[in-house]
């Protein structure tokens, strides 16, 4: 029995992510493969590294990409800076401090956490007393939960980690490209992102940058290098207990030295690359820029139509918009008919925000004018056969447009 070629069915994926990737990432993926020590390779990650110091802004050495999701990322960077019995603070505003908890207490870390409400984001000041009351050895945080569409301020938090000597990481995934982002100016430690979102690649390599203290931390755990244990009581609870997410090794494998570690995944290479010049190339606020308006877009559709948004709308990201399914539809089933009539994805929630809410993307490749309005449209059409009232005819698009045009 012979297998079809792959052939997936036209999609706009208008979730929470993924997304359609840009058309220039898939042709750059496509490019010949070569030797991981090929002059032009390295030359590649080199170039990679200091593309993505512009994408994150800083000027941290320390930026390469972890091989795999944006979860790779996540777990390196804990696994790598948390040894047994740290402390670890995570504000919990939705799913992904959940899972930054998990991996944190995988890595065997004392781990204490804040929740508010979903929806909503934390004022400064809640921050700032667990901080003082938990005195972590890192502060976690995710910026932009997309499971809530809620992005946490973070730009006073590096200050007072600092003055606490706590580490400052943030799972920036769902953020950024599409939200302001300045690594040094907050005072980051380590940030990781993927490239599925508002970079307008596809899952599969995470974009990773560290400061010196961080690196510094790391270093001070790291007991091997090159794969070959060095002299040290290898029980040590300060020993990283990955080989894959040691960002040690990762470090001199990405660094000068050139020092082995895993076989670099270069087609990924190719379209991380190609994600962050694409970026560059438009200029990063202006990119920026374009969520924000993309985003302003869909909120004013989606209210148009006479759907209630989810959440603090103050502190909504750029990119994704949730809004409340209207009584008398069925939520899954609506997502199917936009689906399956109009090749529309859209996104549905998880735990406290299951069957309740859909979640609306306007990130990276996706954050464009006719994406927006070919989604309303599709929506309205699938909101009046449920039965739902949706406005006036052309309502949501209308809005859109205003917002464009405004």
């Amino acid at each position: 029995m012979s297998s079809l070629p792959i052939n997936p069915p036209p999609r706009l994926l208008m979730g929470p992510g993924p997304i359609n990737a840009d058309p220039r990432v898939l042709r750059a993926m496509s490019a010949q493969l070569i030797g991981q020590y090929d002059p032009a390779m390295t030359d590649y990650m080199t170039e990679t590294q200091a593309l993505y110091r512009q994408v994150w802004a800083t000027t941290n050495e320390a930026t390469l990409l972890v091989d795999g999701t944006s979860r790779a990322g996540i777990e390196a960077a804990i696994v790598s800076l948390v040894k047994p019995g740290d402390r670890v603070l995570v504000p919990v505003f939705g799913r992904f401090g959940h899972l930054l908890v998990e991996i944190a207490e995988r890595a065997g870390a004392d781990v204490h956490t804040i929740e508010t409400e979903w929806g909503q984001v934390f004022p400064v000041s809640v921050i700032a007393n667990a901080i003082a009351r938990v005195k972590p050895r890192l502060l976690a945080v995710v910026y932009g939960d997309t499971a809530t569409t809620m992005n946490q301020p973070l730009d006073e938090l590096g200050e007072i980690c600092a003055r606490h000597g706590a580490l400052f990481y943030t799972d920036a995934t769902a953020s950024l490209g599409g939200n302001d982002f300045a690594m040094d100016a907050w005072g980051l430690d380590a940030a990781t992102a993927g490239l599925q979102k508002c970079l307008s690649g596809p899952s599969g390599s995470a974009p990773i940058s560290l400061s010196e203290r961080a690196v510094a931390v790391i270093r001070g755990r790291t007991k091997v290098e090159a794969g070959i244990a060095l002299e040290t009581d290898e029980a040590s609870p300060d020993v990283i207990r990955s080989n894959y997410f040691d960002l040690g090794q990762i470090l001199d494998y990405w660094g000068p030295r050139r020092l082995n570690h895993h076989t670099e995944a270069t087609s990924m290479l190719y379209g991380a690359r190609e994600c962050a010049r694409i970026i560059l190339a438009e200029g990063r606020q202006a990119v920026i820029d374009r969520h924000a308006l993309a985003g302003l877009a869909m909120l004013a559709g989606v209210q148009g139509l006479g759907l209630q948004v989810f959440g603090d709308v103050t502190h909504k990201m750029n990119n994704v918009v949730a809004v409340e399914i209207p009584a008398g539809i069925d939520g899954d089933r609506a997502r199917a008919a936009l689906l399956a009539d109009f090749g529309v994805e859209i996104g549905t929630s998880f735990g406290p925000l299951a069957g309740r809410v859909w979640r609306i993307g306007t990130m990276g490749y996706n954050a464009r004018k006719d994406a927006v309005l070919t989604t309303l449209a599709a929506l309205e059409n699938v909101l009046r056969r449920g039965g739902v009232r949706a406005g006036t005819s052309g309502a949501g698009v209308d809005a859109a447009l205003e917002v464009y045009e405004g």
